[in-house]
């Protein structure tokens, strides 16, 4: 891909970046060596390739359930300074 004026203007412009003639002479040559990186991926043998939609194997992160003694009602609500029926009492929402 021939990397010149033109382009770098037009990507500045689908950036919606304002490039000054200096910063647009400074990113000719980045540009060039990114594109020339990025060509070498296409002589890279991927025929026998399968698709890969993720890079690393996802593994569910949650522990198992268990059951355990559970708080009773009364504990739950001893330290609790408003409460009311048996329930922790909160703000009026509405």
């Amino acid at each position: 891909m021939k990397v010149d004026e033109a382009l770098i203007k037009r990507v500045a412009e689908n950036a919606r970046l304002s490039l000054s003639e200096e910063e647009i002479k400074e990113f000719m040559p980045q540009l060039k060596e990114i594109l020339e990186n990025f060509s070498k991926l296409d002589e890279a043998d991927t025929r026998d390739a399968k698709p890969s939609f993720q890079p690393v194997e996802i593994k569910n992160a949650v522990r198992e359930d268990k059951t355990g003694k559970c708080l009773s009602q009364e504990d739950a609500l001893k330290n609790a300074v408003h409460k009311k029926d048996g329930y922790f009492k909160g703000p009026r929402a509405v």
